[in-house]
């Protein structure tokens, strides 16, 4: 089955509007935003997420009714803040709301069979062409009614990003975030190092943290999606935001030299970077900067930021930049800033209430109180205020604002098989990063590529 690209005018309406969405993630300051209230109104639970809870049953529109609310934020950080929202979300509609929390990286596995399942009444999902492919597959409700409440709420750049690409709303948005090199100021201050600039420069530190005794990169893969953050930001370096949309969307193939270049820039990465990723899951390999046995770690810094807080870190110690820039024509003009929200699915069993919720959820005041609890995303309406922002939330609103585009990350902006077949290839390189090992996987993502996109 082929599967269409997602309308160009996305891209226009991203790459106009992104000092917006800066401004609206808490670059301006309205004075009154509201403290996020205790959870203890909602229910909680894990299992799997093809099981939807029996609360999902029962009320119609307006307020009132109850639903159920399937959840990946299985992290203890986020997972408070996201019980904060939910029981702000019970206060404002009477809606009561039982969460089915499931761990992240087993719901987005299980998401197909889950939505083609019973699903719950609402579910955490990804903005963008991830969104979208489900969007046409039908297993989506549109949401337009919701955003003809919401819309003032959100600039162009993000309602562009909440669109199919049939044109109709599938999203309602929470968050975003960028990924970026993070690293712990004592350290950098104690040895005396100094925020590289281009890839040589990274390459000196690089060799300077390995001779000084550091683990230079901490890095884990056990979970498949983080090493698909160093593929798109090494993509954007060297080639490009445009090269890099158009290889997610099979319009560029994995078997041109452009992405011969990636890996071996990664090669040549390769030494300094943390060794066992395999077997390590990226909330360990960001405590092996806690711990400060690395110097770096290449992630979102929201996701860093949260597993600091979650092990009683002070946040005041993290800092981040840019990864460096390779190709001059492009800087560091591009990154992965992904934006997480909330999605109905089209086996929902009480879409009036579910509505309601998104109604409030989709709201500048739902942002607010939702970021009093979590001090490392970025909110993304319009107009916000959010007087909390921690250092780590004001610097990752800058960055995304000096962006001229961002991208949503590689298993977020290509059709989920291509993604899965990247994250085994990718494995498959982490395990031999060898010239021969490149060609092998090129020839093979481009093979696969094409089966799964029809052309």
């Amino acid at each position: 089955m082929k599967h269409t690209s997602p309308h160009d005018d996305s891209n226009v309406s991203r790459r106009s509007a992104l000092k917006g969405i800066a401004a609206a993630a808490g670059l301006v300051t309205v004075p009154g935003a509201l403290a996020a209230c205790s959870s203890s109104s909602s229910t909680s639970s894990t299992s799997s997420p093809g099981s939807s809870s029996s609360s999902s049953s029962g009320g119609g529109s307006g307020a009132g009714g109850s639903i159920s609310f399937g959840s990946n934020q299985s992290d203890p950080a986020p997972k408070q803040a996201f019980a904060a929202l939910v029981s702000n979300a019970q206060s404002s509609t009477g809606v009561k709301v039982a969460v089915n929390t499931v761990d992240h990286n087993t719901f987005q596995q299980d998401i197909t069979s889950y939505l083609q399942g019973t699903p719950n009444d609402l579910a955490t999902w990804f903005a963008g062409y991830r969104m979208q492919y489900f969007a046409q597959q039908g297993l989506l409700e549109p949401i337009d009614d919701v955003w003809n409440t919401i819309g003032n709420n959100f600039g162009d750049a993000v309602k562009s990003l909440c669109k199919g690409a049939d044109g109709h709303y599938y999203f309602v948005p929470l968050y975003n975030y960028p990924w970026v090199v993070v690293y712990n100021k004592s350290t950098f201050t104690q040895k005396g190092y100094t925020v590289p600039t281009t890839w040589d420069e990274l390459i000196t530190l690089a060799k300077k943290m390995q001779k000084d005794g550091l683990i230079p990169f901490a890095f884990a893969d056990k979970d498949l999606w983080p090493a698909l953050g160093m593929f798109d930001i090494l993509n954007m370096r060297i080639n490009g935001y445009d090269y890099h949309i158009s290889l997610m969307h099979n319009q560029a193939k994995y078997s041109d030299p452009q992405v011969t270049a990636v890996f071996d820039h990664w090669r040549e990465l390769m030494p300094y970077l943390q060794s066992g990723a395999a077997g390590r899951i990226w909330e360990d390999g960001a405590k092996t900067l806690e711990a400060k046995q690395a110097g770096m770690v290449f992630q979102g810094a929201s996701q860093i930021g949260s597993q600091y807080v979650a092990d009683n870190k002070s946040l005041d110690d993290l800092d981040f930049f840019h990864y460096p820039a390779i190709n001059p024509t492009y800087g560091t003009d591009y990154m992965d800033a992904p934006m997480d929200g909330f999605i109905l699915p089209a086996k929902a069993k009480n879409k009036d209430a579910a509505k309601k919720v998104l109604e409030y959820i989709g709201t500048g005041q739902a942002e607010a109180a939702y970021l009093a609890d979590d001090k490392w995303n970025v909110g993304v309406a319009s107009g916000l205020s959010v007087p909390t922002y921690s250092s780590v939330q004001i610097k990752s609103a800058q960055l995304i604002a000096s962006q001229k585009n961002v991208a949503q990350f590689g298993d977020r902006d290509t059709a989920p098989p291509v993604a899965t077949a990247l994250e085994a290839a990718i494995l498959q390189f982490i395990a031999s990063p060898t010239a021969s090992t490149v060609k092998t996987i090129q020839s093979s993502m481009a093979s696969q590529a094409k089966a799964i996109f029809g052309s």
